[in-house]
C-alpha cells in the first residue's frame, strides 16, 4: 500500500468510518450506436462517483440506476481509483478478462454480488484485479472481471474460481477469457472470445 492510502486510511478510521483497501470509481458509458473508433468511445465514458469507505460505497450504491432501468447498450464500470476502464491503461494493457453472460432477469443479482466481492476485497489475487464491467445489451447482459496480467496463468485461473465460487456460478454457464490486446486488434470486447490467438475458452 502507499503512502497516499495509508494516510487515507488513517483519516477515515479517525474519523469513524471503515476504509476499504482501494478506493474505487463507478463509470458509466452509454455506447453511441455505429461509432466504434476508440475517440468515440472515450469521449462517452463518464465518471459517476468514487469512495474508499464502506459507508461510502453504500452511499454511493442506494442512489445508483439498477442495470435492469438501465437503456441498451450500456455499461457500468467499476474501477480501482487510477485505472480507467481502457483496454490501453497501463493498468490494463498486458492484462484481459474473464466474461460471464447472462439473462436479463438475473444479471442484476450476480452484478450485485461481484460488486460487493469486489470492493470487500474477497477474490483471489485481488491486487492482480483492475476493477469489473457490467454491459446491458439488447438480448443478454455481460459481466466481465478484469485483471492485469493476463500471462500469468495461475492468477487467471485462480480468478476464474474465485469468481466461480463468490457469484455461486451454475455449471452451465460458461466463462470465456480474452486478452485486451486482442480486444484492441478486432475492435471488441466480446467477439471472438474462443478463437485460438485472440482468447481462450474456459468451460
Amino acid at each position: 500500500m502507499n503512502k497516499d492510502a495509508e494516510e487515507r486510511q488513517a483519516r477515515e478510521l479517525k474519523a469513524g468510518l471503515h476504509p476499504l483497501k482501494h478506493k474505487y470509481v463507478f463509470w458509466y458509458t452509454r455506447r453511441t450506436p455505429g461509432v466504434r473508433t476508440q475517440t468515440a468511445y472515450e469521449d462517452n465514458i463518464k465518471k459517476i462517483v468514487d469512495f474508499s469507505t464502506v459507508e461510502g460505497f453504500w452511499v454511493c450504491y442506494c442512489h445508483l440506476a439498477r442495470p435492469s432501468t438501465l437503456p441498451s447498450p450500456t455499461d457500468l464500470h467499476l474501477f480501482k481509483e487510477g485505472i480507467r476502464p481502457l483496454w490501453e491503461d497501463s493498468a490494463n494493457c498486458n492484462g484481459g478478462k474473464w466474461i460471464i453472460r447472462f439473462k436479463k432477469v438475473v444479471s442484476g443479482r450476480f452484478w450485485e454480488d461481484l460488486v460487493l466481492a469486489l470492493v470487500g476485497d474477497q477474490l483471489d489475487y485481488g491486487d492482480n484485479i483492475c476493477g469489473a464491467v457490467l454491459s446491458i445489451r439488447f438480448n443478454e447482459d455481460i459481466l466481465s472481471v478484469w485483471n492485469r496480467n493476463a500471462s500469468d496463468h495461475q492468477a487467471v485461473m485462480a480468478l476464474r474460481d474465485s469468481i466461480k465460487r463468490h457469484l455461486k456460478l451454475p455449471h452451465s454457464y460458461v466463462m470465456e477469457y480474452k486478452h485486451h490486446d486482442a480486444s484492441l486488434r478486432d475492435n471488441s470486447s466480446y467477439r471472438n472470445t474462443w478463437l485460438k490467438g485472440s482468447g481462450i475458452l474456459y468451460a
